[in-house]
């Protein structure tokens, strides 16, 4: 296991607006009286202030209790969202103590990274948004999922992840499905052993563009060979299945040729059919992708 961080740096994927930060940033103890409001105007105030002031470098150790009383169960749509970004950039492990970094630095044990205690209910918080009813919760907290880069948070709710590929709606679907590929390519089988063979039964049955685009994606990257094969069973519907496939087909086929030019052979017939697309991106990549692959 990798050394213990806590830098922000390693979990921040987004910026703030300054008007928070207007006349200074209020103290922790203000932020924690403000997250007590009823009013979430107020709760939104402080929680932004409280992620500018981790983006700085203070560490806001008391909030995070906060936060899970009075934000986890808002109603509030944005202060849900803060919510979210909140989780990203909140540390999350102990820090080191200066006797273990030094015997790290002479050459002794490595510092082994310890999740906090506190992170068992933070992970029980996102396991119930994974689970809400509202399918639009469940989709925003997957999008979230795929920006986290902790073993420790992720292996929880593998479960709940993978039952969301199987949910009626298909905004659901589709970023299970690039969940799936986040985990799979951050921590390849240590979390999803099965998750090529998953997403290949997930995109036979699969009828919506987006979500068969995304399964496809983490296939073209995953287990070529899968992507491959499903390739060549489904040859003849692949004009059926969205402009966002058939730029994920004309980049496999790339790739593959590029490497071995001797299987140009099996890509001829779908890169003719996509000639005559409708799209004009596909249409345009198609006739690319053959001209360059005639020279190479």
């Amino acid at each position: 296991m990798s050394s213990a961080q806590n830098s922000n740096e390693s979990y921040c994927t987004f910026t703030l607006s300054g008007d928070v930060t207007s006349g200074g940033l209020p103290s922790e103890s203000e932020i924690r009286k403000d997250l007590e409001d009823t009013d979430p105007q107020v709760k939104r105030h402080a929680l932004k202030a409280a992620i500018m002031a981790m983006l700085s470098g203070e560490a806001m150790p008391s909030i995070l209790m906060q936060v899970m009383k009075f934000c986890i169960n808002s109603q509030d749509k944005p202060l849900k969202k803060l919510t979210m970004l909140y989780w990203e950039v909140v540390p999350k492990y102990v820090e080191p103590t200066s006797d273990e970094i030094l015997a790290a630095a002479s050459g002794g044990n490595t510092v082994k990274r310890k999740l906090l205690p506190e992170m068992i209910l933070v992970c029980n918080a996102l396991m119930s948004d994974l689970n809400h009813p509202n399918e639009y919760v469940r989709g925003s907290m997957l999008r979230f999922l795929c920006k986290v880069k902790d073993e420790e948070i992720l292996s929880p709710l593998i479960p709940s992840i993978k039952t969301c590929l199987q949910h009626s709606h298909q905004y659901v679907r589709k970023n299970a499905a690039l969940t799936i590929f986040h985990a799979h390519k951050m921590f390849g089988d240590n979390l999803i052993p099965d998750a090529p063979e998953l997403i290949q039964s997930f995109l036979l049955s699969e009828k919506d563009v987006s979500a068969r685009r995304n399964a496809f994606l983490m296939l073209f990257n995953q287990d070529e060979d899968m992507a491959i094969g499903f390739l060549a069973s489904n040859m003849d519907d692949v004009g059926k299945y969205g402009d966002g496939f058939a730029l994920l087909v004309l980049d496999l086929t790339r790739r593959v040729c590029r490497r071995d030019p001797n299987q140009k052979s099996r890509f001829v017939r779908v890169l003719l059919e996509m000639l005559s697309s409708n799209s004009p991106a596909v249409s345009y990549e198609a006739a690319w992708t053959l001209v360059s692959l005639s020279n190479a």
